[in-house]
C-alpha cells in the first residue's frame, strides 16, 4: 500500500503513519533499526529496492530524503512525500521524502521525528556523498555511514578522500564488495606450503575503488610489497582483474576473466575455477547491516593501507 502526501508536514506524516499501523495493522514491532538513504532524485527506486530486499533480513524503518540542494535556493520550500508499508516495503516500512527549496536544506530536521524510538541509525548515500560523512547532518545522528566511491566521478579520489575523512562508524561498498575474494584469498594462504609472500600484485579497473582496498588489505596483512595496477576500461572489463602472490616456491594467481568466474592457479596443483560473483546492491546492504559497531578492518586498511601501496595508475593500458 503506497499513502501519497502531498505538501505536507513532518507531523502530518507521523500522524498519518500511526493511522496507516492502526488501520491496517501493521506494526513497527520488530524493527532493529531506522535506514536513512540520502538519494539525488531519480535515485530512490533503486535504492528503495535494495532496502525492501535487505529488509528481509534486517526488518527495519526506510526514510528516503530525495532532493537536489543545489536547486533549493531557485525553487519554492515544499514537501512531498509518500508512505508505503505490505508489499510495497517488504518487511520494513519505507517513507519517501522528497524536499524542495528551504526544505531541502535541513535534511536532520525533516528525519528526526521520524526515527523509530531506542533504535539504531544507519544513513547511506547510494550516490553523492558529502566530503565528511560524520560530520554531514545525517551522519551526525547515525551510528554507521555507509557510501559507496564506486558511484562517485572519480572513485579513486573519492577513496583517498574517504581515507583523510575516516571516522569509526564509516563504511564503504567498495570494502564490501571483497569479501568473496578475501574469504578465497585467505583459504588460499591458509594451506600448505606456509611461504611468505614476498610480492603482490592486484590488477583492476581505474573506475574500481575495490581493487585498491584489496591490495592495501594484502599489504597489511602479509606485510609485503603490494603494487595496485589500474587500468583502463575501454574493453568493457570492470571491477577486479586478479591477483597474484610471489612465494619463493612459486607463484599463485586468482584470476577473474568470465563474469563471475575466476581461475585459480598454484604451484603443483590442478587449475580450479572459483564462483566469484560481483556482489548485489542488496548484498552489500545487508552485510553492512549485520554489524552497527565500527568496522576497526576497514579503518585500519583505509588510513593505513592505502598510504603503504606502491600504487600504478595505467589508465588505457590493459594489464
Amino acid at each position: 500500500m503506497i499513502v501519497d502526501l502531498p505538501d505536507t508536514t513532518t507531523s502530518q506524516i507521523s500522524k498519518t503513519l500511526v493511522k496507516v499501523r492502526e488501520e491496517g495493522g501493521v506494526v513497527a514491532l520488530g524493527r532493529v533499526l531506522t535506514l536513512v538513504i540520502a538519494t539525488a532524485p531519480g535515485g530512490e527506486e533503486e535504492a528503495i529496492e535494495a532496502a525492501n530486499d535487505a529488509s528481509r533480513e534486517h526488518p527495519m524503518r526506510v526514510i528516503v530524503i530525495s532532493s537536489d540542494p543545489d536547486e533549493a535556493p531557485r525553487t519554492p520550500s515544499r514537501l512531498d512525500a509518500e508512505i508505503r508499508v505490505g508489499g510495497d516495503a517488504g518487511a520494513s516500512e519505507v517513507i519517501v521524502l522528497r524536499a524542495c527549496g528551504d526544505a531541502a536544506l535541513d535534511e536532520e530536521s525533516l528525519v528526526m521525528g521520524l526515527l523509530l524510538p531506542d533504535a539504531p541509525v544507519v544513513t547511506w548515500w547510494p550516490g553523492m556523498a558529502p566530503g565528511v560523512p560524520a560530520e554531514a547532518p545525517l551522519g551526525r545522528i547515525a551510528h554507521r555511514r555507509i557510501t559507496d566511491a564506486s558511484t562517485q566521478a572519480d572513485p579513486q579520489a573519492a577513496l583517498h578522500a574517504l581515507a583523510t575523512s575516516y571516522h569509526p562508524g564509516d563504511a564503504d561498498f567498495a570494502w564490501t564488495r571483497l569479501t568473496l575474494w578475501r574469504a578465497q584469498l585467505a583459504a588460499v594462504l591458509d594451506q600448505p606450503p606456509y611461504e611468505p609472500v614476498v610480492g603482490v600484485t592486484v590488477t583492476g579497473a581505474i573506475d574500481s575503488p575495490s581493487t585498491t582496498l584489496l591490495a592495501a588489505w594484502l599489504r597489511l596483512q602479509l606485510d609485503a610489497p603490494s603494487t595496485c595496477v589500474l587500468t583502463g576500461i575501454e574493453s568493457g572489463s570492470h571491477g577486479i582483474h586478479g591477483v597474484r602472490l610471489d612465494r619463493p616456491g612459486g607463484t599463485i594467481e586468482l584470476v577473474r576473466d568470465v563474469p563471475g568466474v575466476a581461475t585459480l592457479r598454484q604451484p603443483g596443483q590442478p587449475v580450479h575455477d572459483v564462483a566469484l560473483p560481483r556482489r548485489s546492491l542488496r548484498d552489500c546492504l545487508a552485510d553492512e547491516l549485520r554489524r552497527l559497531d565500527p568496522d576497526e578492518l576497514y579503518g585500519e586498511v583505509i588510513t593505513r593501507g592505502i598510504a603503504l601501496l606502491d600504487a600504478r595508475e595505467a589508465e588505457g593500458v590493459h594489464a
